[in-house]
């Protein structure tokens, strides 16, 4: 879904493989630039949806975990019977959970169930995923984070060896001004089935948004201009480009290609109002959409 230099070494935060959107970088190519129609304002707005990390009704859930470190918590089967249990239920119990610091206050007291919360977490993750990050390596990635919803997760199509889902995060983060502020970040988290058929997490890798850069550097951030120009401009495979539809975040273009096949790119939206792309499809011979994959840079170097 994301692509980036294997050989890259990346930050952890909140327990995942951490870059910043990889949006914004100018990108100088010979094609005419998209009148500029849309109003920048969008871009600052934040989110307003329901947050979907709801799970946990009762406090007292904590109570059997207060004397246990992260090695000695066994995590109730019920939790992690299914994929879209298992993310619910693990950002359920962070939204009770922070990390503040000296450096990055917030708050008039104890925040949620403070530390509590995050070596029950860490048991969301598998074993091979524990031995990737450690413990104290998965606190360190929540420092200053002190409160965390889940506001978007879609399911992403399956491999041979994990489900993936594409998540988006909200966060209220300390500071040194005496003020929090929020914070968003996207990105992709896979799960892996185990022993007894239960769901554990085995990967994630958000990005960081900026509520800055659509707004003044806008085509890169825009799917029907991404499509326009990368995959017709540069690629030069579309015909035809047809009207997109969008259901929510979703966001589907549809073009007929030169070679006369159809075509069909899907975009998420993002709380910073740009547009992700997320899958490729191309219709096969018998009107089924097959998953494709194009590099537009590649159009370019070729």
């Amino acid at each position: 879904m994301f692509r980036r230099d294997p050989n890259e070494k990346l930050t952890l935060v909140m327990g995942a493989q951490y870059e910043p959107q990889p949006f914004g970088q100018p990108v100088e190519r010979t094609h005419t630039l998209p009148t500029r129609t849309i109003d920048p304002e969008k871009y600052f707005r934040p989110s307003c949806i329901p947050i979907k990390n709801t799970l946990l009704k009762d406090l007292q859930f904590f109570d059997p975990y207060y004397d246990k470190n992260d090695t000695e918590i066994k995590l109730p089967a019920t939790l992690t019977r299914t994929a879209d249990e298992t993310i619910l239920n693990y950002f359920s119990i962070l939204r009770e959970a922070e990390n503040l610091t000296e450096q990055q206050t917030g708050g008039c007291g104890t925040v949620g169930m403070a530390k509590l919360p995050f070596p029950v977490a860490y048991n969301f993750f598998t074993e091979d995923y524990r031995k990737r990050v450690s413990y104290q390596d998965y606190l360190q990635s929540f420092a200053g984070i002190g409160h965390l919803n889940l506001i978007k997760m879609n399911r992403l199509p399956d491999d041979q060896d994990s489900v993936s889902y594409f998540i988006e995060l909200e966060t209220i983060e300390g500071s040194s001004k005496g003020v929090t502020y929020f914070a968003y970040y996207y990105g992709c988290i896979q799960l892996k089935k185990v022993h007894n058929n239960l769901y554990k997490i085995d990967g994630m890798k958000l990005y960081g948004e900026d509520f800055l850069c659509a707004a003044y550097h806008l085509w890169q951030h825009d799917a029907e201009a991404v499509v326009s120009i990368m995959y017709g401009n540069w690629c030069k495979l579309i015909k035809k480009q047809l009207p997109t539809k969008q259901d929510g975040y979703v966001k589907v273009i549809d073009f007929i290609g030169k070679d006369g096949a159809d075509y069909r790119f899907v975009f998420y939206q993002l709380t910073n109002d740009t547009d992700v792309l997320i899958s490729q499809f191309k219709k096969d011979a018998e009107g089924v959409w097959k998953p494709i994959n194009i590099d537009p840079e590649e159009c370019i170097t070729n």
